[in-house]
Formats: structure tokens, sequence, C-alpha cells
């Protein structure tokens, strides 16, 4: 027989294409990945400093994804595991394209101020655009502690800085951005310089 029946995977059903991609078959891949691909850019974009960034993050992520999926626990859900392995391709990439970009600060230096009203009057996309434009040791602390919900020690044991290092690179990132947002809307700098 010249064609061999294969079994048709049903889209709509996550286990079914886990398990065709199990066995190798490059559909299911294609149908995993064109699922997830919107959910997985939106986690690398964090992480970031555009768009060719991501998709680097994206695909050693997805090959990751793809490598890993014997492992992967049908308990748990199968986004949180993938924004899981996209965060921790986002941190290797700083790793090999970043290596000396994460600075180590004194513990004692003082905390970086910071007026959370800046942010009343700026969407979320605007955030996100001069998130982008943090240094990435910056950017990459903000978002595992803003975004992801990471702690310090954490944060610090997957990047392989200290604790205060991480607090520091934080607290800097948000004065950053608050000048930043200032920057960007000469009206809210200029309000916010006279009091």
């Amino acid at each position: 027989m010249l064609f061999q029946n294969r079994n048709i995977i049903n889209e709509n059903k996550l286990d079914e294409i886990i398990e065709a991609c199990k066995q190798g078959r490059a559909d299911a891949e294609r149908l995993l990945f064109k699922q997830f691909f919107g959910y997985a850019k939106s986690v690398a974009l964090r992480y970031s400093s555009g768009e060719v960034e991501a998709q680097e993050i994206i695909n050693d992520g997805f090959l990751k994804v793809f490598k890993n999926l014997p492992n992967y626990d049908f308990a748990q859900p199968f986004k949180a595991w993938l924004r899981r392995i996209i965060i921790n391709t986002a941190i290797d990439y700083y790793r090999r394209k970043q290596k000396y970009a994460m600075m180590s600060f004194p513990e004692q230096m003082p905390e970086a101020t910071f007026n959370e009203s800046v942010l009343d009057n700026i969407s979320a996309d605007e955030i996100m655009e001069l998130v982008r434009n943090l240094t990435p040791a910056y950017r990459t602390v903000f978002m595992m502690y803003v975004v992801d919900g990471y702690n310090h020690r954490e944060i610090g044991e997957m990047l392989n800085i200290n604790e205060g290092t991480s607090k520091s690179n934080l607290a800097k990132a948000r004065a950053k951005l608050q000048d930043m947002i200032l920057e960007s809307n000469p009206s809210m700098y200029y309000a916010y310089k006279s009091k």
C-alpha cells in the first residue's frame, strides 16, 4: 500500500495533539505550535527588547517543549508548563547573549523612589513598550517579579544573582520606568516635577 492511513488528530483535544507530538508526528507539532504561538509570543515579548529576540526565544522554547513533552504531566495545565519553559528559555537567552548585563550592586544601596500615581494615565501597552527599553537585567527582574510573581530569592536563584541584586534591579527598573513615563508625557513630567 503506497499511502498509509494516518490517524486524524482532533484539533480541539490537546491531549491527542500532545500524544501525537510524543510520537514525533510533524502535523501534531505544527498544530501545537499554531495553537500556542500567540500565548508563547506574549510571554517572550515581555522578556525581550523586540520581535527578533522574542522570535528566537519562541523558537528555542518550542524546541524544548517538543524535547520535553514525554515529561509533561497531564495533571498540570499545559499553558502553565509552556509559560515556565518560555520564561526559562528567555533567561537562558540572556545568559548567553547578555552575559555581563547582570550587574551586582551593593545591598546597602538606597532604594530608588517610585511614585505609583505616574502610572494612572498610561495604558498597559504603553508601559510594555517602555519596559522593552530597559536593560536586559532590569527588564528580566521586573517581569519576573511584577508580572510573573517570582520572589527575589527565586529570581536570584534562577538568574544566578544574589537577592539584593534582584531587589536593586527591580527598584532601578521602576525608577527608570517612571522617568521614561514622565519624559514621554511632558505634561505629566512638569506636573510631577512641580510637586
